[in-house]
């Protein structure tokens, strides 16, 4: 009989062991629920001090989310999945995190990343400001400027990191380092006359200037053409160019500001660096954003996956003995997710998980280790298929019953949909899209022979949408490390940077 427990290490709990289907008795799992119990019941808060602080964010990693990757994962390894757990989710603290704007019900990642970031939060829409601020109004954000834990752990002598798969300059990656009342404004050509007219610089321009402490240690992801000039080709695809309007090579600059510093734009040049001998890395693998992590094998220059990144910067973040700060994002969930895309969306999150269990093997037991999200999305899980159905599948009719679950239309339906979105079925045939829609009134596609777990497939949606929206219930906060137990019942996302900030002891740092 194997029963589920929790090794605790570094005051971390490791991920808990499953009960194998072939074993699940009433005994085992009466057994299993003990164990658990006292498991807990020998957790001891850690309140030391935290040398250093991970964060991880899963960008639109909802709870439904969270569910269907674990499931996901199980049945990818041949288990049936539910009985399976993510890594993150063997960390042994959690809480609810309330994501709203100050300004919109539903959010947007700029001002809930600027919340988890300066502990205040604020409107949808902007970097590192306050409420105050009128969105694309560069006047209104003077004296606006909210102060980053991630400025606050330079200014105290921490290392610091960003790492994402989305652009470098996106609203998530931004609001550690920029501040802006726009997050649309990534470089110069993007910044309004009236931006430009009050001297607000642009997010790519922030970060090669950035000031702080000794300057950012670590920035790896997407988002090659707002550090480059427009005259200049982009040197994994000569078709394309920068977009900078300025004429400026951010990513020289980059190189003339910092000793022992290093740039790379492919996963070769990514792989030869040496972080014993290299203080300051930027990164820049695509002209947008990076992809996916089940289209990373086919790109043409090679990227480094997220788990990849996130082992270099540790390993040159580790270097500084007063300790440092790192924020890693799985930016492409989200993008996976407004696409309507849940294989994209899941395998993303899979990939997240496999970054959280390499940080918790490599972080010494004085790190703090926090994994969440900035938002949700309406990304929902029902119908009533058996055990082990696949979750990217359609819902079967249970027990030894043959064949799919039919809704009202007569017609079956997948375990996972969305309640709004692009609604489609997009299947590669021959190069060639095509799109079967299903809209409000009815759905038009009969799913029974289409492959629903194939890549290419999008989920059906109830309100047809250009793209599928964010969700604005909570988002689940989980925590190991000192501080973690700080996190409790139902918290306001903001509440996440007051954690760190205690945690990590910064005012007595500095």
């Amino acid at each position: 009989m194997k029963a589920v427990c929790m090794a605790l290490t570094g005051g971390l709990a490791l991920s808990a062991a499953s009960i194998p289907a072939r074993e699940e008795t009433p005994l085992s799992w009466f057994e299993a629920g003990r164990q658990a119990v006292e498991t807990a019941a020998t957790l001891k808060k850690h309140t030391g001090v935290a040398h250093n602080v991970i964060l991880f964010i899963g960008d639109g990693m909802g709870i439904s989310t969270v569910t269907a990757a674990r499931i996901l994962e199980g049945q990818l390894r041949g288990q049936s999945g539910e009985e399976n757990l993510l890594s993150f989710e063997g960390l042994p603290y959690l809480a609810l995190s309330k994501t709203y704007n100050t300004d919109q019900q539903t959010p947007d990642s700029a001002g809930t990343m600027s919340a988890i970031m300066t502990g205040v939060k604020t409107r949808a829409g902007v970097i590192a400001v306050d409420q105050r601020v009128r969105t694309g109004n560069c006047a209104s954000a003077k004296n606006a400027a909210l102060e980053t834990f991630l400025e606050q752990a330079e200014e105290s002598g921490l290392s610091t990191g960003v790492v994402t798969t989305a652009r470098l300059t996106h609203a998530t990656p931004a609001a550690t380092y920029a501040h802006v009342p726009d997050r649309s404004w990534e470089d110069d050509s993007r910044l309004s006359k009236e931006a430009k007219a009050h001297g607000c610089r642009d997010i790519a321009r922030q970060l090669v200037e950035f000031s702080r402490g000794n300057g950012l240690e670590v920035a790896l992801g997407g988002g090659r053409r707002g550090f480059l000039p427009d005259t200049a080709a982009d040197p994994e695809y000569r078709d394309k160019a920068g977009s900078r309007k300025d004429g400026r090579d951010l990513t020289r600059e980059w190189l003339q500001k910092y000793p022992n510093a290093a740039y790379v734009w492919n996963k070769a040049q990514f792989d030869a660096i040496d972080p014993k001998a290299t203080d300051h890395l930027l990164g820049l693998f695509e002209p947008s954003h990076m992809a996916y992590e089940h289209d990373r094998p086919g790109d043409s220059a090679g990227e480094p996956s997220l788990s990849e990144m996130t082992a270099k910067a540790m390993d040159i973040l580790s270097r500084n003995p007063k300790g440092y700060f790192l924020m890693v994002e799985a930016g492409r969930i989200d993008h996976a997710h407004h696409a309507g895309n849940a294989f994209r969306a899941l395998t993303d999150t899979i990939e997240l998980s496999r970054a959280v269990q390499l940080a918790r093997k490599k972080a010494s037991e004085n790190t703090l280790i926090i994994v969440t999200a900035d938002h949700s999305h309406v990304f929902t899980m029902g119908g009533y298929a058996s055990r082990g159905n696949p979750i990217l599948g359609k819902v079967d009719m249970g027990g030894d019953s043959k064949g799919y679950e039919l809704a009202a239309d007569g017609k079956p339906y997948t375990t996972l949909s969305y309640a709004n979105g692009r609604g489609a079925a997009m299947l590669e045939k021959g190069g060639d899209t095509h799109y079967g829609v299903a809209i409000a009134a009815g759905r038009n596609m009969d799913l029974g022979k289409i492959d629903t777990a194939d890549q290419g497939f999008h989920q059906q949606a109830l309100v047809p949408l250009e793209a599928e929206t964010h969700g604005g219930e909570d988002v689940a906060i989980y925590a190991g490390g000192p501080g973690a137990w700080l996190f409790h019942g139902v918290q306001e996302q903001n509440v996440i940077y007051h954690v760190m900030r205690r945690a990590a002891a910064l005012e007595k740092r500095r």
